[in-house]
């Protein structure tokens, strides 16, 4: 243990050096160099060496910036941000030796990342928001990895790393690697697939590869394995609408064994809470199928409320929206922001048995839920027309039930 006069010598000397230096940032590298000379065990090391790196940084000397880098890392190995820090530096500025440091800085985080527990997030993230970013961390660290493995020339190991990365969180980074390792090995159905997975993903920002580079590629592999492009723009859509789906949340899969309407049972996007078709049975069910995406379902919705609003007094004639959005968390924030009037509720698979495969459609269920109405997509001249002349002919079809009509003479 130092004595204290010597200590007190040593904090007075370092705070020297900051003060000399000003707003030099050389001067304080050069500064903070000489004071590491003179107490090359001093206790303000870890303060130091994040000075030097952000110091060595903006005077962009990288390879002074990697060296401390490291030098923390040594002496504080849980400090996780400058391990991180310290991977992008060596993959970036590194040579040989610094990749394969890197590759052992980025097990050590993955490490570190798979043995963190719920018990340490913040109360207010959520568990599934938790494990989430925790995917996506790994998925990150697993494609640096495989970049540096791919530097190091160890093809194999850079493989399963893009395949990891993928298989966490779908990306573009990620499935174009893949693809260009396919390839160099001249599996080019392989490549193709990876290219499109990339194409449809990406986003070109913070690294993801352009479309329009990897149209290029995509082109090319089609061309080597086919001759040429026919058929090229059928695979990319096939490839788009399932590299979407295997990116979207997953999304669970309700009233598999629902054979007719009455066996549903949705819920009210409000508050989850069940609202069961069965419970509709002898009235007149008009429903509206919409997602958030789809610009006629907002331009159709003041309309459809219009005619909910002539048939309110009618409590044997019901109006529901029902959401079909794949992610349900954009659904609510969209239904603050638009305010209908009308009660929403999720669909939960009453638009796949009623065949709902483009957005706006509008049915009507008659009285024993067999659908006398049906319109898909919008006109806005004579939706609303159109939609109460059918409630009407539903209507007198199956006779009026209401209280009202049961009182008349």
């Amino acid at each position: 243990m130092r004595p204290p006069q010597q200590a007190v010598t040593e904090q007075q000397d370092l705070q020297k050096a900051i003060e000399e230096a000003a707003n030099d940032r050389a001067a304080l590298v050069k500064n903070l160099e000489m004071f590491l000379k003179r107490y090359p065990e001093s206790s303000q090391r870890p303060q130091i060496y994040r000075a030097l790196v952000e110091s060595s940084l903006q005077l962009r000397d990288f390879q002074r910036a990697v060296d401390y880098s490291e030098r923390l890392v040594s002496l504080k190995p849980d400090d996780i941000s400058n391990t991180v820090l310290t991977i992008q530096l060596l993959d970036r500025y590194g040579d040989v030796p610094g990749y394969r440091r890197a590759v052992f800085y980025c097990s050590r985080v993955l490490e570190y990342v798979d043995h963190t527990s719920q018990a340490e997030k913040s109360p207010r993230v959520s568990p599934e928001d938790w494990e989430l970013s925790k995917r996506r961390d790994k998925s990150s660290l697993h494609l640096v990895r495989g970049g540096l493995y791919q530097k190091l020339n160890d093809l194999p190991n850079a493989q399963k790393d893009y395949e990891t990365s993928y298989a966490l969180i779908p990306n573009a980074a990620a499935a174009e690697r893949l693809g260009a390792l396919a390839e160099l090995n001249k599996d080019l159905n392989t490549a193709v697939q990876q290219y499109a997975r990339a194409f449809a993903l990406t986003d070109g920002t913070n690294g993801a590869p352009g479309r329009a580079e990897l149209r290029k590629k995509i082109g090319n592999v089609w061309r080597l394995a086919h001759g040429s492009e026919d058929g090229l723009g059928d695979y990319l859509l096939h490839a788009f609408d399932a590299s979407l789906a295997a990116a979207a949340p997953a999304k669970p899969a309700r009233n598999l064994g629902g054979k007719e309407p009455y066996d549903f049972v949705l819920r009210k996007v409000s508050d989850g809470s069940q609202v069961r078709l069965a419970d509709m049975k002898g009235k007149i069910v008009v429903l509206s199928f919409w997602a958030t995406w789809c610009g006629p379902c907002r331009e159709l919705e003041p309309h459809f409320e219009k005619v909910a609003t002539r048939y309110s007094a009618k409590p044997d004639v019901l109006f529901y929206g029902l959401n079909c959005d794949d992610d349900e968390s954009l659904v609510a924030p969209f239904l603050a922001e638009e305010k209908p009037n009308t009660p929403t509720l999720f669909a939960d698979g009453l638009d796949r048995l009623l065949r709902v495969d483009s957005f706006p459609t509008t049915l009507i269920l008659d009285r024993t839920g067999k659908i006398a109405f049906r319109e898909d997509g919008f006109d806005p001249e004579g939706f609303e027309k159109s939609l109460g002349d059918a409630i009407e002919r539903t209507t007198q079809a199956t006779g009026d039930t209401s209280p009202s009509a049961q009182l008349k003479p």
